[in-house]
């Protein structure tokens, strides 16, 4: 069976945006896929405002681990890590770094947007810049088939590609690349109507909000600033409600409808959002159920060991393979 390679950062809890971008397509790849799903703790030290003695990376994992679990994944069907526990996977992308320049590390626009816009100056680590290698050795370390990624990591996608190209061009190393798979679904909006749903601002509904959250939520959503009365044409495209009942409401006729209320005046936000918040419980309910399930840090470490377990006995298989064909010495 071929291997699918995926996973999140260890910085927060799962919400909508994470659903539709991404994890859905997990759920629906573990059925053809061998499936391995990183949680990066190790990605996570890499930003500034992590490195704080009150941050509790095994509480992050485990609410990584829950939201994965709780949107469908199955742990019969699906291997789990965290990274930490892999320290091969460290071993080998301190080899990659010896096949990256500095300046071409600094050039990746992942890498420089995200020096922008959190305004980071100077002030950012080496982990920071090696960001890109450490994600290549994750990739390689199992020799995945696939790895689903958002477009904003392309750029990172090709550093790890160019990496493999000087290995298996010089070294004749033979390591498989997998393909990319880029999500169907673009970016979610905020509930504030930017461009992106992020948990940092406060603009997300996550996959652990209660009703009554997701009600007020939904209630404040952002709509056609421009209309000021129920009775006023309004502007579908880019209102956020209406992203999002194309995202989650499969009642396509009751979707054009309020769609074609709305844009002649005969419709109010209030019912357009009532039909909204439906159509989100229905989602979120059953994954509330599921969490429950899954409570147990027991069960959640069970989970755990068995990935790590897997995931080191690969990734030893491609370092080993690394290091023979660099023909450095093992003893």
């Amino acid at each position: 069976m071929r291997r699918i390679l995926t996973g999140d950062n260890a910085t927060g809890t799962h919400h909508l945006g994470h659903l539709i971008g991404s994890i859905n397509n997990r759920v629906k790849h573990q059925y053809d896929y061998e499936t391995f799903i990183i949680i990066a703790d190790m990605h996570a030290l890499a930003y500034p405002k992590y490195i704080n003695p009150d941050y509790d990376f095994k509480d992050a994992v485990y609410n990584i681990l829950l939201g994965n679990l709780s949107a469908g994944l199955d742990p019969e069907k699906v291997y789990f890590f965290n990274e930490s526990s892999v320290p091969e996977i460290f071993e080998i992308s301190t080899i990659f770094t010896n096949f990256v320049s500095h300046s071409k590390a600094l050039r990746v626009p992942t890498i420089k947007d995200e020096i922008k816009e959190k305004n980071l100056g100077e002030n950012y680590s080496l982990g920071f810049i090696n960001f890109p290698t450490l994600m290549a050795a994750d990739i390689l370390s199992v020799q995945a088939d696939l790895v689903p990624v958002g477009e904003d990591q392309l750029p990172m996608i090709e550093l790890a590609r160019d990496i493999v190209e000087k290995l298996n061009s010089v070294y004749k190393c033979n390591l498989k690349f997998p393909n990319v798979e880029l999500s169907s679904f673009p970016r979610l909006v905020g509930t504030d109507g930017s461009v992106k749903m992020t948990k940092s601002i406060g603009n997300a509904i996550f996959l652990t909000d209660s009703t009554d959250t997701v009600s007020e939520k939904i209630k404040k959503m952002y709509t056609d600033p421009n209309r000021l009365r129920a009775t006023d044409p309004g502007k579908v495209e880019g209102n956020p409600v209406f992203v999002y009942h194309d995202a989650f409401n499969k009642n396509t006729e009751e979707v054009e409808d309020l769609k074609n209320r709305y844009r002649e005046g005969k419709v109010g936000d209030v019912e357009v959002k009532d039909k909204l918040f439906v159509v989100i419980e229905e989602v979120l309910e059953p994954i509330r159920k599921r969490r429950k399930e899954y409570q147990d840090t027991d069960k959640l470490d069970e989970i755990l060991k068995k990935g790590n377990q897997k995931v080191r006995e690969e990734a030893t298989k491609t370092l080993n393979k690394i290091k023979e064909d660099l023909k450095l010495l093992t003893i």
